[in-house]
C-alpha cells in the first residue's frame, strides 16, 4: 500500500489556504477557481482550521447568513483530523471514515505539505488494484 508522501508526489500539491478573518464567500470563491472543496485556514504558516463546501452549505446556507459577512473563523472546523506523509492510504481513507470527513491535510513537523481528499485515495487504491490484476494476469500468461 502506498503512502501518503507516495500520493503526494503524483499530485498538484499546492495548498491553497485562507484566512480566518476572510469573508466565507472570498473562500468559497477561490474553492471555485481553484477546484477544491476544502482550504486550509492558516495565520502565517500556522495552520487554525479548515473550511469546507459542507461547512458552507450547513453553517451559513441553511442558517440564511450572508456569504459576503460571514468570516471564516464562524464556520471552520477547528479540531482538524490530519495525517502525516509516513501514514498509508488505507489508514487515511479510515481515519476520513471514522470521523466522516472528506479532505485530510497532511502535517509534517507542524507544517502543513499536503491536502489529500477522498478521491485523491480512492484513485490511488484502483490504480494499484489495476497494476496487480494486470502483473497477475502477465503471471497466469506466463509473460513473466
Amino acid at each position: 500500500m502506498k503512502t501518503v508522501h507516495e500520493v503526494l508526489a503524483h499530485k498538484d500539491n499546492r495548498i491553497w489556504s485562507v484566512h480566518p478573518e476572510d469573508s466565507v464567500y472570498d473562500a468559497i470563491r477561490k474553492m471555485a477557481d481553484h477546484e477544491v472543496g476544502a482550504l486550509v485556514v492558516m495565520v502565517d504558516d500556522e495552520m487554525q482550521g479548515i473550511i469546507s463546501e459542507r461547512d458552507y452549505a450547513r453553517k451559513v446556507i441553511l442558517k440564511d447568513k450572508s456569504s459576503k459577512v460571514t468570516r471564516v473563523s464562524e464556520i471552520m472546523s477547528r479540531k482538524v483530523v490530519r495525517a502525516t506523509s509516513e501514514l498509508d492510504v488505507d489508514a487515511c481513507v479510515s481515519l476520513m471514515l471514522d470521523h466522516h470527513i472528506r479532505h485530510l491535510p497532511v502535517v509534517d513537523d507542524d507544517a502543513v505539505i499536503g491536502m489529500l481528499s477522498l478521491r485523491d485515495l480512492f484513485v490511488t487504491i484502483i490504480e494499484d488494484q489495476a497494476s496487480t490484476i494486470d502483473q497477475m494476469e502477465h503471471y497466469i500468461r506466463g509473460e513473466v
